[in-house]
């Protein structure tokens, strides 16, 4: 990247490209047809974290739709459905699923299938409806939408996988910005972050930037011992709990 070409990516940033009218500088200071950073490459987890959002800017170098993708790190996941028996809702039969995302959003500056054909969507994986959850065990057709829709609401429930594309809001003809949340319950690891510049239906340039997602201070200290030592976690944890309890019944029955 040159230098002309992060000094206009930090305009872009503050937002005031379009009162110093820069539209013209775009297309001379970008070397490529996409240019795109973040504000912050780093969300540190602290033990008071509830969120927060990360500014993804950019600029093309001529007009083009824009669409983003955050993926998280991959992990297996299990959905179980549930039934009713005696009364009682207990769970039946399960699916585990493969490379699922454990964090997934997206945004588009206008709707994608307006951007893009379906087959081009498909191919570079954009979209909820075209990500590839991989069954551990043999499903057939109807069994399979029914787990991966189960498995998309119960994260979309969560927070962690975004019901519909977040805005990207073009400055000028070349210039854009988009905000990226990530709740307090984001999950850590390393986040994959494509921004396509799309022209005539095809994908005309691609760029990918990571961000970490780290737990920092006395919760990152925690979270590590309870992973190291996790049995004897477990045992500090249930004395803790016994304890706590019987100073609670104490001070109730003095009362």
């Amino acid at each position: 990247m040159t230098v002309s070409s992060r000094a206009l990516l930090a305009i872009v940033a503050l937002g005031i490209a379009p009162i110093l009218g820069l539209g013209g500088l775009s297309k001379k200071a970008a070397a490529d047809p996409l240019v795109v950073d973040l504000s912050n490459h780093l969300v540190a987890i602290t033990t008071g974290f509830t969120g927060t959002n990360v500014l993804l800017f950019g600029a093309v170098e001529d007009e083009g739709d824009v669409i983003v993708t955050v993926r998280g790190p991959d992990q297996d996941m299990v959905v179980r459905k549930k039934e009713r028996k005696v009364g009682i809702w207990v769970n039946s039969e399960s699916a585990r699923y493969k490379n699922v995302p454990a964090y997934y959003t997206s945004a588009a500056n206008r709707p994608m299938d307006i951007i893009a054909p379906a087959d081009v969507l498909l191919d570079y994986r954009i979209g909820l409806k075209n990500l590839r959850f991989v069954p551990e065990s043999k499903l057939n057709d109807s069994d399979q939408k029914v787990y991966r829709e189960a498995l998309v609401r119960n994260m979309q429930s969560a927070g962690l996988f975004g019901e519909r594309p977040a805005k990207i809001s073009f400055l000028s003809n070349q210039l854009f910005r988009t905000d990226i949340h990530f709740p307090a319950n984001t999950p850590t690891g390393t986040y994959t972050i494509n921004v396509y510049l799309i022209r005539d239906g095809g994908v005309a340039s691609v760029k990918t930037t990571p961000l970490v997602v780290s737990k920092t201070g006395v919760s990152a200290e925690v979270y590590e011992f309870a992973h190291r030592y996790s049995a004897l976690y477990g045992i500090i944890a249930v004395i803790i709990a016994v304890v706590a309890g019987w100073i609670a019944s104490v001070a109730f029955r003095k009362r």
